[in-house]
């Protein structure tokens, strides 16, 4: 089982470190609402993969690479939030700005940055198929499905959030830098097209 364990961390390690939707998420919030929010966005995107992952044990997303309909279903509810996500980010860069309060990109409330992470990982359904595929390749002859996974879960889980802490304190750091109103306009607009970008490619994904 320690062997499992090991191997299942360090493949679910390079993915969680892989630049990908998660992280510009996480920096833009961070950027535009301070370390907290950043820090409560990366709990959200935990909270997604931990729903994910409980839904896998319980073979609840064996739906999703049974049924055509069901994974186009949630692939396009999906692709829609964000789409919509990106939609407004570009819109809040539509004029120039001077203020700090009238920045683009207004910093959510807490439970908003949480839900922002949350809703991204649970619309998208590859993190579910990510899991109902490669979670058992790592089970050790003869263990408990459910438990394995549960403890498998755990692990990305903990991976996620230290991985996304760190990102949450260089974004912090920069955050002086990268909240001059000429520099967040970019990045904004940067981020805005990025989950476009990520929107259309879900979209379109067979």
């Amino acid at each position: 089982m320690l062997a499992a364990c090991l191997a299942f961390a360090l493949v679910a390690g390079l993915i969680t470190i892989t630049p990908g939707l998660d992280t510009m998420l996480v920096v833009r919030t961070t950027v535009a609402g301070g370390r907290r929010r950043g820090l409560l966005t990366a709990a959200g995107v935990a909270s997604g993969c931990l729903a994910w992952a409980m839904a896998s044990a319980a073979g609840l997303t064996a739906l999703l690479a049974a049924s055509r309909l069901a994974f186009d279903v949630l692939r396009v509810a999906g692709a829609c939030y964000l789409l919509w996500l990106g939609a407004q980010t570009l819109w809040r860069t539509r004029r120039k700005v001077e203020s700090t309060e009238d920045a683009p990109g207004a910093p959510l409330t807490g439970f908003a940055a949480w839900r922002s992470g949350f809703v991204t990982n649970a619309l998208n359904p590859k993190v579910g198929v990510f899991y109902m595929s490669l979670l058992p390749q790592f089970y050790p002859s003869g263990a408990p499905v459910f438990g394995t996974s549960v403890l498998f879960a755990a692990i990305h889980v903990i991976e996620t959030l230290l991985w996304l802490a760190l990102v949450v304190g260089a974004a912090g750091a920069a955050r002086r830098a990268l909240s001059r109103p000429a520099v967040r306009r970019r990045l904004q607009q940067v981020t805005g097209i990025a989950f476009i970008g990520f929107g259309l490619r879900l979209a379109a994904e067979r």
